[in-house]
């Protein structure tokens, strides 16, 4: 698939397809584990119908309401995604303890097998297109869904094995612990994917709050700057940046002598362009905002970034 919206909602197809089979493989089963997976699929369906949205949203200019863009719905909508997934897992977390304490709880290992065979292949085949579609789509959305997709993979395939194991158990007689192995198996899938959800809510949150973009983001943008600036002449120059969801806005100060050529401070717009093109060469979408003053008592805010000169 070569484009976000139709990578988007074969995810939302995917999503409602696996959840709709683990309730009624729950119904069947009495696995909680099952369940887990179903709710977890579901919830994720009904975020996706929104992330469809989002998705056409990102792609418009501006607005008089939305003057920067609608780039910020793109976090807002993984931040979503973060804390669903999150509250499912605790909610399951709780269940899987109280079953452990009472004693456990019978499955049917056939049919909760079925389910996990097809989950695990379903679930697998869904991130193989969400990452062949990374190589046509450059969209947070789908790199958030790709995650999700591996993470249900590796869940649903922990699923298969264990109920594969109730059933050689039964066969050995050891039918003691067989009422356990459906809560053992949900806390362990909970523990171990945790860390999914909580970096997933806690990195949507930091662009909503307008935090500076990881170094890996950030330096060569700073590079980038210093390149179109190489050969003239600055008492200072400040970086910040955001990158809410795709887009990364950058508003560069660059404090000039006051007795540079006047050649060189009425060519501020080919100086804007010239670093416009450096940054884009490492990173887009760019929104790039260069100021100039050539005033050497003027102060940049103590927030910003000093950036250094690299050669070419």
């Amino acid at each position: 698939m070569k484009t976000e919206s139709s990578t988007l909602a074969f995810s939302a197809f995917m999503a409602l397809l696996i959840g709709c089979a683990g309730i009624v493989a729950t119904l069947a089963s009495n696995s909680q584990a099952i369940l887990l997976d179903g709710l977890f699929n579901l919830i994720y369906f009904s975020v996706a119908l929104v992330t469809i949205k989002v998705s056409k949203l990102a792609s418009r200019p501006d607005s008089e309401s939305y003057p920067f863009g609608y780039s910020y719905f793109e976090s807002l909508v993984n931040l979503c995604k973060g804390l669903l997934i999150l509250g499912v897992s605790i909610f399951a977390l709780v269940d899987a303890v109280a079953a452990l304490l009472t004693g456990g709880r019978e499955i049917s290992a056939g049919l909760a097998v079925i389910y996990a065979l097809f989950a695990t292949a379903a679930c697998s085949l869904t991130a193989w297109v969400m990452q062949r579609s990374q190589r046509h789509v450059n969209s947070p959305l789908v790199a958030a869904d790709k995650l999700n997709w591996l993470v249900n993979s590796v869940i649903s395939g922990a699923v298969l094995v264990a109920f594969c194991l109730v059933m050689l158990f039964d066969r050995l007689g050891w039918r003691a612990v067989l009422p356990y192995i459906d809560s053992v198996l949900v806390i362990a899938v909970v523990v171990l994917c945790l860390g999914v959800p909580v970096r997933m809510a806690s990195q949507a949150l930091r662009e909503l709050l307008n935090k500076t973009p990881e170094e890996a983001v950030a330096e060569p943008v700073r590079q980038a700057v210093a390149r179109g600036l190489a050969d003239i002449d600055t008492l200072e120059v400040r970086v910040r940046m955001v990158r809410p969801g795709r887009l990364l806005y950058v508003i560069v100060h660059v404090v000039l002598p006051k007795d540079l050529p006047e050649a060189t401070l009425a060519n501020q717009d080919a100086l804007r362009q010239r670093i416009d093109e450096e940054v884009r060469r490492y990173y887009s979408p760019v929104v790039c905002d260069v100021v100039f003053t050539a005033d050497n008592r003027w102060a940049a805010p103590s927030c910003g970034l000093l950036v250094k000169k690299y050669s070419n």
